[in-house]
């Protein structure tokens, strides 16, 4: 049984060792979260807001599964990973069985059919690129299921001078304002945003469309409360 991670440098570098999805789709947003991200966002769930230790906890449409394998090792009680995509989850049971993280349940389905109550949801979902509004469908989800939410969504912010500080120190995070769209979806459905924290996000070239070897842009992390 895998000891319980104490530090954030040692979770970070175990994620990076999860295996990424081989076939992964642009309509899906399929792009693997990066584990010094994974890390970050796990690393204030249960330390900063104790909300993994012990916890009952959901990773709505957990791709490859470094949230859900995450706040395993970090300690969570229970911990449920739920994707449409069977591939995707058949390659995160391997990524937890290879890290000793023997607790995650693995389900294969669409969300809509997630029911119950969980102490804590983390997600990644998609920004609504491809497919308007399929952020906020998770977002409605996780508040109907989750008494915590920790959201990622695309940062508004244009300030360059916070883009080039974060991109140059992608293992940490800053306070942040929601987006006023956000925050009024957010508590027309039941919760309200506890804190928002800003961070650099780095994914690969994956897909015909990218022009870039790495694109850099900046999020914000929500810590939303039911």
């Amino acid at each position: 049984m895998q000891k319980r991670l104490a530090r954030k440098l040692d979770l970070e570098l175990l994620l990076s060792k999860t295996a990424p999805h081989p076939t992964p789709s642009p309509s899906l947003e399929q792009y693997t979260i990066p584990a010094e991200t994974a890390a970050m966002m796990l690393y204030i769930a249960a330390y900063s807001n104790q909300n993994i230790v012990g916890k009952k906890v959901l990773d709505l449409g957990c791709g490859t599964g470094r949230l859900a394998i995450g706040a395993a090792l970090l300690g969570a009680r229970e911990v449920v990973g739920v994707d449409i995509d069977r591939t995707a989850v058949k390659i995160a049971a391997v990524n937890a069985a290879k890290l000793g993280a023997e607790k995650v349940q693995w389900v294969v389905t669409d969300i809509d059919a997630i029911a119950g109550q969980f102490d804590t949801v983390l997600q990644n979902p998609p920004f609504g690129v491809q497919k308007r509004g399929v952020d906020q469908r998770f977002l409605e989800k996780a508040l109907q299921v989750g008494t915590v939410v920790y959201s990622l969504h695309k940062s508004i912010c244009r300030d360059s001078k916070i883009f080039e500080a974060l991109k140059k120190h992608k293992n940490e995070a800053i306070p942040a304002q929601p987006s006023p769209f956000l925050e009024a979806f957010i508590e027309a459905h039941g919760g309200r945003i506890w804190a928002v924290y800003k961070m650099a996000m780095s994914i690969p070239h994956m897909f015909a469309f990218h022009t870039k070897k790495k694109h850099v842009f900046l999020v914000d992390l929500y810590v939303i409360h039911k």
